[in-house]
C-alpha cells in the first residue's frame, strides 16, 4: 500500500515537531520544513530512525516561489502530497501604537501570505492527483480577539477566515481544509509572549504565563504539543473526510472575562 505524504512547515520545533513525529508514527511519509537547516535536518534523522522515511526542505513560507519549489520538491520524491500542514508562524507582543510599519508587515507576511501560499500550492497538486487535506494553523485569537496582540490576532482571524472559503472552493475537488487553534501553549514561542506580556507589565519572566492560566485556563495547566497532536492526527486521517471548514478550538477550555 502506498504510503501517504505529509508537508508541514515550522516542523524543526515545538508544534510543527510534534506533529512530524505523530504523522510520522501514524504511517505517513513526513517531509519537514524550516528555515532553520539544523532543527529540520534533526526531525527528519529522528523520524528516519523511527523506520519512516523523511525530507527535510529549507524555505521561507512567506515567499511564494519558495513555496511553490518547496511542493514541486516533494512530488518529485515522493510523487504526490496528501497532507499540507501550515503550522509555521510567529508572534510577539505590541500596544498597537508600539507596532512599526515593519513588524506589521512581517506578522502578515509569515502568518497570512505564509498560510495562503501554502493552500495554494497545495490545492493545485492535489487538484492534479485527485484530492488532500489542508490543515491550517489557527489560534484562539483567532476566535477571539487579544489585548497586546492586535496584529497576530489580526492574522489568524484571516486565517480562520480563508480556511472558511477555501473549504467551499475546493470541496468539488475531493480537498478537505480544517485549522487548528490551540491556546497558551508551552513553547518557545509562548516563552517570547510572556516576555512581552512582562515587559508591558513590569512582571518577572514566566509570571504572565502563570497568570493567564490561573484566570484563563479551566483546566489548570499549560497545553503542550502532545495536547494539540491528536486532534491534528485526525485531521490528517480518513476518518475526518466528512469534515471541512471547521476551526477546532484546543485551549484547555479558556475563559474570557
Amino acid at each position: 500500500m502506498l504510503k501517504k505524504v505529509a508537508l508541514i512547515t515550522g516542523a524543526g520545533r515545538g508544534i510543527g515537531k510534534a506533529l512530524a513525529l505523530r504523522l510520522a508514527k501514524d504511517g505517513f511519509n513526513v517531509v519537514i520544513n524550516d528555515i532553520n537547516k539544523n532543527d529540520a535536518q534533526k526531525v527528519a534523522e529522528e523520524i528516519k530512525r523511527l523506520g519512516g522515511k523523511s525530507l527535510a526542505i529549507v524555505a521561507d513560507v512567506s515567499k511564494k516561489d519558495e513555496v511553490y519549489g518547496m511542493v514541486t520538491e516533494v512530488v518529485q520524491e515522493f510523487d504526490r502530497l496528501d497532507v499540507m500542514i501550515s503550522n509555521a508562524g510567529i508572534a510577539h507582543v505590541r500596544k498597537i501604537h508600539d507596532i512599526t510599519s515593519e513588524e506589521l508587515e512581517k506578522m502578515f507576511q509569515i502568518n497570512v501570505f505564509g498560510v495562503f501560499y501554502c493552500l495554494q500550492a497545495a490545492s493545485e497538486q492535489m487538484m492534479r492527483q485527485g484530492g488532500g487535506k489542508i490543515i491550517n494553523a489557527a489560534s484562539v485569537a483567532g476566535r477571539r480577539g487579544a489585548a497586546n496582540l492586535s496584529h497576530y490576532s489580526g492574522t489568524k482571524f484571516a486565517v480562520v477566515g480563508f480556511t472558511q472559503a477555501a473549504a467551499q472552493e475546493l470541496a468539488p475537488h475531493g480537498i478537505t481544509v480544517n485549522a487548528y487553534c490551540p491556546g497558551i501553549v508551552d513553547t518557545d514561542m509562548w516563552k517570547e509572549i510572556d516576555r512581552g506580556f512582562g515587559y508591558y507589565l513590569n512582571l518577572k519572566e514566566g509570571e504572565a504565563m502563570e497568570d493567564s492560566i490561573r484566570k484563563k485556563v479551566s483546566l489548570g495547566r499549560a497545553e503542550t504539543p502532545k495536547d494539540i497532536e491528536g486532534i491534528v492526527s485526525y485531521l490528517a486521517s480518513d476518518e475526518s473526510d466528512y469534515m471541512t471548514g471547521q476551526s477546532i478550538v484546543i485551549d484547555g477550555g479558556m475563559v474570557f472575562p
